[in-house]
């Protein structure tokens, strides 16, 4: 498969992606806004905080490494080996289940039962919930690395709207039950979550028909199972030593992802009330970049992983291939900067109305913690210096200034995380003609263009917003409204080598085949 084509699949998933996160992050807004009115705030932050911390890191644990090592090049490979390395998720999870769920009910905090209903019961439930999500594993892999987008966007919307549905259910009939409400709905979710894929495998594998038009290394449901062989060893020794090099990055980069819910977990800095607060805020403060950023970096690590060859000098790679990885690169930083310039400008002046509007959550001396992620991608010693000095300034900085201290925390690493980012891009295209780099400068008139509309922005909401009425916001909301679009039509006049790449790249369904 050719380079150009790679990035075609790439960018059709990331529009997917776009679209499911779209999609997600509404859902959760909306959803989050109606359970404040029928749950305490120390049910939320004990959701949403230290439950979903056990489930997503008992995930990351077992499956990071996996899928990143599973979908690195090699584009012939023995897939039943792969998959049996696959597999080796499942016993993973169980075992951190297990080990993380004993942390969570022995040695950490539990919240008062007469606040707090059902804690023990929500701690097993959601360590269970993990481990039925790595069944599906294999599945997943499989349709990554095929590009199958129609399966993850049914799959993905299906089990969150289902979900979202039986969690606003319950709480609005049985809001007495607690955790039990949220447990029952996490559960559900990965059942669905996993039947979807096997459903779609079992369709496609069971019909001749079908099974004729797929490319897939399987013939039946069985080969996805594990299988040993005399004549092989059961997995592929080299993706295994990639999977243990990745997990131990993985292991740095979840601290670094999560590192302010270990905190807030481990060190007891917020009460459970502030930690359900501060999420909501959190959320709220990086709902833009997540819409963006998130599904491009799932996708394109898949185009990267797949045209260059991994521990290999640009200049010792097929060049056609690194000019497109280049070119690709260039316009992904454009867009990367231009959507945080943006979020940047614009956050600051409406931050405090947001949250006014949200919840009522602005009386909460909070409008600073959403302002602040406006500001705000021999490596494993990196990572390694990079999460101590993140979780030793979450905890100094939030002791200090409270919640605020956890964005500031994430506004210095990410600083530094890029200055590493930025070292390496430039130190691997130093001696190729090349220069993604270039990605990062703007013309002067854009520029401009932000800097009025931030100065605009900024005086309206100090004489519009948010003390005067609703007729004063709705005037500070034009105005951003104004600002916003010229800003947005000046980029797409200057910008014309990124509106080309969006155009030709991120909408183009036309290479989509029958099945996926």
């Amino acid at each position: 498969m050719g380079s150009r084509e790679v990035l075609g699949q790439a960018a059709r998933l990331a529009s997917s992606g776009l679209l499911l996160q779209v999609l997600f992050r509404l859902i959760t807004f909306v959803l989050n806004a109606f359970i404040l009115r029928f749950l305490s705030k120390e049910i939320v932050g004990i959701v949403n905080v230290r439950l979903t911390l056990l489930y997503s890191t008992t995930l990351f644990l077992a499956r990071e490494a996996f899928r990143r090592a599973c979908l690195s090049g090699a584009a012939q490979r023995d897939w039943s080996q792969t998959l049996n390395l696959l597999w080796l998720t499942v016993p993973l999870g169980v075992f951190w289940s297990l080990f993380l769920g004993w942390v969570w009910l022995q040695l950490l905090e539990v919240p008062d039962p007469h606040v707090v209903p059902h804690y023990g019961t929500g701690v097993v439930m959601f360590g269970f919930s993990a481990v039925v999500e790595l069944l599906g594993e294999p599945f997943w892999v499989l349709a990554q690395a095929h590009m199958f987008v129609k399966l993850k966007v049914i799959a993905e919307s299906l089990s969150v709207i289902l979900k979202s549905v039986l969690t606003a259910l319950l709480v609005l009939w049985l809001p007495h039950w607690g955790l039990y409400v949220f447990s029952l709905a996490q559960l559900f979710y990965t059942i669905v979550l996993v039947l979807c894929y096997v459903i779609y495998f079992a369709k496609i594998l069971g019909s001749p028909e079908s099974a004729k038009q797929q490319t897939l290394p399987v013939s039946s449901m069985t080969d996805l199972l594990p299988s040993m062989t005399k004549s092989r060893a059961f997995v592929n020794w080299e993706e295994a030593k990639l999977t243990w090099s990745f997990f131990k990055q993985s292991f740095l980069k979840q601290i670094l992802t999560e590192g302010e819910r270990y905190v807030m977990t481990f060190l007891n800095v917020l009460n459970f009330g502030d930690q359900g607060v501060y999420d909501i805020v959190n959320n709220l403060g990086s709902l833009v970049a997540r819409l963006i950023f998130q599904p491009i970096e799932e996708s394109f690590y898949i185009f990267f992983a797949k045209v260059l060859e991994r521990e290999k000098d640009a200049t010792l790679q097929k060049q056609e291939d690194v000019a497109v990885a280049a070119a690709v690169l260039e316009s992904l930083l454009k867009l990367a900067l231009l959507t945080g310039l943006t979020i940047t400008v614009f956050g600051f002046a409406y931050s405090q109305l947001v949250l006014d509007i949200y919840g009522g959550l602005s009386s909460c001396s909070q409008p600073l913690s959403l302002q602040q992620p406006c500001l705000g991608t021999r490596y494993n010693f990196t990572m390694l210096a990079l999460s101590s000095s993140f979780l030793m300034l979450s905890y100094v900085l939030t002791r200090w200034c409270g919640s605020v201290g956890f964005i500031l925390a994430n506004c210095f690493n990410m600083g530094i995380r890029i200055t590493q980012s930025l070292r390496f891009i430039y130190r691997y295209y130093r001696k190729s003609p090349h220069r993604p780099l270039a990605g990062l400068s703007l013309p002067p008139v854009l520029l401009g263009t932000f800097a009025v509309s931030g100065g605009i922005t900024a005086a309206s909401e100090v004489f519009l917003c948010c003390e005067w009425g609703w007729l004063a916001r709705l005037a500070h909301i034009a105005v951003g409204a104004l600002c916003l679009g010229v800003t947005l039509g000046t980029a797409f006049l200057t910008e014309t080598k990124l509106i080309h790449f969006l155009r030709t790249q991120l909408g183009m369904p036309r290479l989509a085949d029958k099945t996926t």
